[in-house]
């Protein structure tokens, strides 16, 4: 699925270190009104959450919705409570299938809109070793040296 990528609620930028993304998809959330407003004001983070299946259902874990500021109701509002993720039935058998496979993960990318909903962009990842982060940090280090020296020169 294609998503706006211009706007977003909340990212988790880790992830794209610690992990390889393998593939990624969108779901939607299952969210109450005040969570939406929250959402939508800044007050969501999902800096090590997770996504995990439970009872043939998607689950977002460790998630951070903050309280809506407006709202008078705080007492009633769980911050960190488990977010069902709505996916089709098709997408929902694969994953099972993926996650079912040693080392395979489902890990939560960004929130962002989609319309009047807001989205979930997560992504069937692995995770990758010390050296693995070493290489790419080396490599993306050199990438930049070399666009840096290109910059510098006129080219005519």
């Amino acid at each position: 699925m294609k998503h706006n990528t211009g706007q977003r609620f909340a990212d988790n930028r880790k992830v794209r270190y610690d992990y390889e993304i393998l593939e990624k998809f969108d779901g939607g959330l299952v969210l109450s009104g005040q969570e939406v407003k929250a959402i939508r004001e800044g007050g969501a983070k999902i800096d090590g959450a997770h996504v995990a299946m439970s009872r043939g259902e998607l689950w977002l874990l460790g998630s951070h919705i903050r309280p809506y500021s407006k709202s008078g109701s705080r007492e009633t509002h769980v911050a960190d409570r488990s977010r069902k993720i709505l996916v089709h039935k098709d997408e929902l058998k694969y994953l099972l299938g993926k996650t079912a496979i040693k080392g395979l993960t489902l890990m939560p990318l960004a929130l962002y809109p989609s319309g009047r909903q807001i989205k979930l962009s997560f992504a069937l990842c692995r995770g990758q070793k010390a050296p693995d982060k070493r290489e790419k940090l080396k490599s993306r280090d050199i990438l930049r040296e070399v666009h840096r020296q290109l910059r510098g020169r006129d080219i005519e």
